[in-house]
């Protein structure tokens, strides 16, 4: 059996330009926040990280942390100096959880397309490579997240600044890097036009 893969959902932003909180935003009939946990847990990811920030005791309220099968609340005290820290309070987290992961799937909770069969086939990429590598979902001609990362580049991911996220390590690997096809990838949720795009 393969060394279990973790999943750090970032959810810890403002939602400044949307005006209320994506993560709570509905999609049949479950939150963005709940639909990625979901997702993250039936692909087979494990432990679920969710890092949280801003609106944090709203979306505690609203989701339910801590139960068995569920995922872990991580707090972001510093989100608002870049996406660079969610992924930071995410990997501490999980180096006291399950240090004996071997790679960690990132991933946002506003990408309305997505499905736990991309993510399967992601970590299945993933897991049948023979070195460590770099698996990353592929969209509008380029590769983001979701994204399962080595442990061998937890590093690299720990040396990111500001508001640079784990897209730039997509950019220029420091290790080989294979493609998932993700249709729709590209679409999420920024501005009260996109809430049309949950239809």
């Amino acid at each position: 059996m393969n060394p279990p893969v973790a999943a750090i959902i970032l959810a810890a932003g403002a939602s400044s330009r949307l005006g209320q909180p994506k993560q709570l935003l509905m999609l049949n009939g479950e939150t963005m926040i709940e639909r990625a946990i979901r997702m993250a847990i039936e692909s087979g990811a494990t432990p679920v990280l969710v890092v949280l920030g801003a609106h944090y005791e709203l979306i505690c309220k609203a989701v339910p942390f801590g139960a068995p099968g569920s995922a872990i609340a991580v707090v972001n005290e510093h989100w608002e100096q870049g996406i660079s820290t969610s992924i930071h309070a995410g990997l501490r987290a999980l180096e006291a959880a399950a240090p004996q992961v071997q790679g960690v799937m990132i991933l946002s909770c506003d990408q309305p397309r997505l499905t736990a069969d991309h993510l399967r086939v992601l970590l299945a990429s993933f897991s049948n490579q023979a070195e460590p590598t770099i698996a990353a979902s592929a969209y509008a001609a380029t590769q983001g997240v979701p994204a399962i990362f080595p442990r061998q580049v937890f590093a690299d991911l720990l040396a990111l600044s500001g508001d640079i996220g784990a897209r730039a390590l997509l950019m220029q690997p420091s290790c080989p890097l294979i493609s998932v096809d993700f249709p729709g990838g590209e679409i999420d949720i920024d501005l009260p036009a996109d809430i049309a795009q949950l239809g």
